[in-house]
């Protein structure tokens, strides 16, 4: 065929008449495939896919204009587009344009805070004790498929905390049936191409497939449909199907549906249970692959958790335990377990990079692991495991959109904080009670599916000496300055102080409740330290900051965008309102979280 390039200056790799790149990309590792092409073909490049175009991003200027919320979106395309079959406009796969998105969204979002993840705790503690007491169990020469019990957990997990449903993986030989189903599910809509006639050659899969489909279907319905039947008892759920039946948009006023939520279960159960489980194998990989990190995140557990296993980490431990939760971020650099997504621009075209032209027929994709290992940003040892990569201060130097395992912006992973401390306790767990043995030397292979995990790993585990059942965790309080009643030292030595009466304003920004805590515990402070306090509302004071005493700001932004009770005052700041002269002599300091 013709040399010439429709896409130019945009590079490609060569293609073949008529099926163009078809076959470029092996069918069990197109994404290494296309880690590999980047490298080859710089951060930019785009596939012939019989006529469409593919064009993968993973420079990180690039990355960041793809990034612009103003200018492009989320699409869903591909295999994303196939899962609707059985996802429906659950949360992942919906158009960011579909009304149910945006309902589903605001009902959900609040159960993803900070403070849900208290209610939560339980529940991944009980699911991670069934773990470790089985591994506790094996004999020094039984193996352990790490994916597979990290399937099982993340599964078991979020079964649990999301819908009150047991699978039991634990406790049984061979899987729930939902989740056979469910797997031959992803891997049918996977294995699909859109090939011609694609559909007559695999009839028989299509026939299963839809089979599997009314039996998740038919499982979820059940759920839900006995919480309905049982409206007093769902008064006592703390779950998502709980917040799901009762919750309602602020915004529309709207509820979901029987089927909405249905979608949204089965969403869940997918996301919820294939990334978290990769990551958890990643990270026990790169462990084993690296002694001295691995004695680093031992050294930390043991400090933070002591040496009773009586009982499963506390969230004031777990948060704790920083340089594990480093482990983790780095195994999600090399290995982000939703390796890719895909946005399309508003407009017909957008330029990017001042010369590349992405037009809104083509699919775009951010390609993540490739995105981590642009040299730009992470230097010559892009390919090394190194949880330092994420310490407070390389966090604030790097780009901000060079990290992207969660995705962007508003379409982001809505469960990602449920993820980190999920996986952050299992591992402390695992670490605080084993010594983990790589008895096979095993050498990384991954397998693609929706997601991406290690393929065939296994290891062996020891139980560690002096590890005991009665014996107190070491009191980590002192790291944080907190007393015995959770309030800083510095605020309890000062409640006596004589009251000065020095106006403090306290101004907080939150939909989830952690930013107005905060808010909170600084007016709690302010008062014992003999300030006269005032606590409200960003908006209470667009337009009217005082320029007596001081103003502290504590504000969450949710994915680039202000909450619900700051909107008013940052359209004030945003549309030049607030000028020069209403901000010359308001002495103030702003605390942001996100």
């Amino acid at each position: 065929m013709s040399d010439a390039n429709p896409l130019h200056p945009i590079p490609s790799p060569p293609r073949t008449r008529m099926v163009g790149n078809m076959f470029t990309l092996h069918a069990a590792s197109p994404i290494q495939d296309m880690v590999k092409l980047a490298a080859e073909l710089g951060p930019i490049y785009w596939l012939d896919m019989m006529g469409k175009p593919i064009v993968v991003v993973s420079g990180a200027d690039l990355v960041d204009e793809l990034s612009d919320e103003m200018r492009f979106d989320k699409t869903v395309r591909g295999a994303l587009r196939r899962i609707r079959a059985f996802a429906g406009d659950g949360l992942f796969t919906a158009y960011t344009d579909e009304p149910n998105w945006s309902k589903a969204h605001n009902i959900l979002l609040p159960n993803f805070s900070q403070k849900a993840m208290q209610g939560y705790h339980p529940v991944m503690a009980d699911v991670a004790t069934q773990l470790v007491d089985k591994w506790s169990r094996l004999n020094t020469e039984d193996e352990i498929d790490v994916t597979h019990d990290m399937t099982c957990l993340a599964l078991d997990t979020i079964g649990l905390a999301g819908f009150d449903y047991r699978f039991n993986s634990f406790y049984r030989e061979k899987n729930h049936p939902f989740v056979d189903a469910m797997v031959r599910a992803l891997d049918a809509t996977m294995r699909t191409k859109g090939l011609p006639l694609e559909d007559i050659i695999r009839k028989d899969r299509e026939i299963k497939l839809k089979s599997d489909i009314r039996y998740m279907n038919k499982v979820v319905d059940r759920v839900i449909q006995e919480r309905r039947s049982n409206p007093e008892g769902n008064k006592g759920k703390s779950d998502l199907l709980s917040y799901m039946l009762d919750g309602v948009d602020k915004k529309s006023g709207g509820r979901l549906d029987d089927l909405q939520i249905r979608y949204q279960t089965i969403t869940f159960l997918i996301a919820g249970h294939e990334t978290t489980s990769g990551l958890l194998s990643f990270a026990t990989y790169y462990l084993l692959q690296n002694p001295a990190v691995l004695a680093k995140a031992v050294a930390e557990v043991d400090a933070v958790l002591g040496d009773d296993i009586s009982a499963p980490p506390s969230i004031a431990q777990i948060a704790q335990l920083d340089y594990v939760s480093r482990v983790l971020k780095e195994a999600l650099r090399l290995w982000p377990t939703a390796p890719a997504y895909a946005v399309s621009p508003y407009k017909d075209s957008e330029i990017i990079g001042g010369k590349y032209e992405i037009k809104k027929a083509y699919q775009t994709v951010v390609l993540i692991p490739a995105l981590h290992r642009d040299r730009a940003v992470w230097g010559d040892r892009t390919n090394v495991f190194d949880p330092d990569n994420h310490t407070r201060e390389a966090e604030a130097k790097r780009p901000v959109n060079a990290y992207k395992p969660f995705g962007n912006g508003q379409r982001a992973c809505i469960g990602r904080q449920f993820a980190m401390q999920e996986a952050t306790m299992v591992l402390a767990m695992i670490l605080q009670r084993f010594e983990l043995i790589d008895h096979t030397r095993y050498a990384l292979q991954i397998k693609e599916t929706l997601s991406l995990k290690p393929d065939g790993f296994k290891i062996r585990i020891r139980a560690r000496a002096g590890r005991n059942h009665g014996v107190a965790a070491r009191p980590a309080a002192a790291a944080y300055g907190l007393t015995g009643g959770g309030l800083p030292a510095a605020a309890v030595r000062a409640a006596n102080r004589p009251t000065h009466a020095t106006p403090l304003l306290v101004l907080y920004g939150s939909n989830l409740g952690t930013a107005e805590g905060i808010a909170r515990q600084i007016a709690e402070a302010g008062d014992a330290n003999g300030f006269a306090v005032t606590l409200a509302p960003l908006d209470d004071y667009a337009g009217k900051l005082p320029a007596k005493g001081a103003v502290l700001i504590a504000c969450a932004s949710y994915n680039g965008m202000p909450p619900d009770n700051a909107t008013k005052f940052t359209n004030w700041l945003a549309n030049g309102v607030a000028g020069a002269d209403a901000l010359k002599d308001v002495r103030y300091a702003v605390f942001g979280c996100g």
